[in-house]
């Protein structure tokens, strides 16, 4: 079997995907450019990919591919319909990156409630050194126990920053879907979950429901210290709104790891929000510790080991991850 890897140096150089023992024909790309997919996936079995795009013009045009591996829990970049009717494989990672999103998403949560991006440009500064008493307390700060918690998505990473946030006397309230007919047990009306929200945590896929779920109105109904944390995907929010919304003291403060395109553009509006005292921005880093990439690459490979060995539980667990 052949099998390409078009994007691996979205990982570090140590951090390296050994194929199934299956693959005779093994090859490996930094980065693949859309106009390089379909030469480099030429008679390919297995298509390895982290955020390159496999959409149907393209699928459609490589007979052999039976198999999609994703180095990562995201699948948008993947056309689950196409590959459902060609019968094509599609597994992703997931679970791996929960430690690294949930320490991440406390640790945004502590920087913004204690202004921390202030001091230490106060630090830079030497600000200290001019201060005319024995400390320099140059901005506001806040404490977290005792305040309410809002996530969106309840699944591996919503859960573990739960966890870690509940340890640290916040209370949690888990949203239902934006524009969900019925609210389910243990779950909060969207826009009601928004009100109440001293802090908000965005860990749902993207979706048709869900893009742009953080906008002008959503916004409004947020609470003027709440701090918005979005760890999931850029498109999550319509950052113009944001910018517009943190601008004006429509809510506190704001984390961002992910941004609508990636990566930004020196001109794009994450740049904007950066450059505010109340905004944090982290280049789609919190799923990347040493720890989660390891996790990733090895469970990827014993999936793709599976299916080569046409093991039925790959193949069940293929289906399974396709209609997620």
């Amino acid at each position: 079997m052949k099998a390409v890897f078009l994007d691996a140096a979205t990982f570090p150089d140590e951090q390296t995907l050994t194929p199934p023992a299956a693959v005779t024909d093994w090859q490996t790309f930094g980065k693949t450019q859309p106009d390089q997919r379909l030469a480099r996936l030429h008679r390919a079995d297995i298509a390895i990919v982290n955020k390159v795009v496999l959409d149907a013009p393209l699928l459609s045009q490589l007979p052999n591919l039976k198999c999609i591996g994703v180095t990562a829990t995201g699948i948008n970049n993947v056309d689950l319909e196409f590959c459902r009717t060609r019968g094509i494989a599609v597994f992703n990672a997931t679970g791996y990156a929960v430690d690294a999103v949930g320490e991440h998403c406390i640790m945004v949560m502590l920087a913004l409630a204690r202004n921390l991006k202030a001091y230490l440009q106060d630090a830079d500064d030497k600000g200290w050194s001019r201060s005319p008493f024995f400390c320099n307390r140059v901005a506001p700060i806040d404490t977290l126990s005792g305040k309410r918690l809002v996530i969106v998505g309840k699944g591996d990473l919503g859960s573990a920053v739960a966890s870690r946030a509940q340890a640290m006397g916040l209370s949690v309230v888990y949203a239902e879907r934006p524009g969900a007919t019925s609210v389910r047990p243990g779950y909060t009306d969207f826009e009601t979950a928004l009100s109440v929200a001293d802090v908000l945590s965005l860990h749902c896929p993207l979706t048709d429901q869900t893009e742009g779920m953080i906008n002008r109105h959503t916004l409004t109904l947020m609470q003027s210290h709440a701090l918005l944390i979005n760890s999931g995907r850029g498109d999550l929010i319509v950052e113009e709104d944001l910018l517009d919304a943190l601008t004006q003291g429509q809510i506190g403060a704001a984390a961002l790891d992910v941004a609508s395109s990636e990566p930004p553009p020196e001109d794009h509006v994450i740049w904007q929000l950066a450059a505010l005292p109340n905004v944090i921005v982290t280049p789609h880093v919190a799923w990347s510790s040493a720890g989660a990439m390891a996790t990733l690459l090895r469970q990827l490979e014993d999936k793709l080991t599976r299916w080569a060995r046409q093991e039925p539980d790959a193949l069940a667990a293929s289906l399974s991850h396709s209609a997620d």
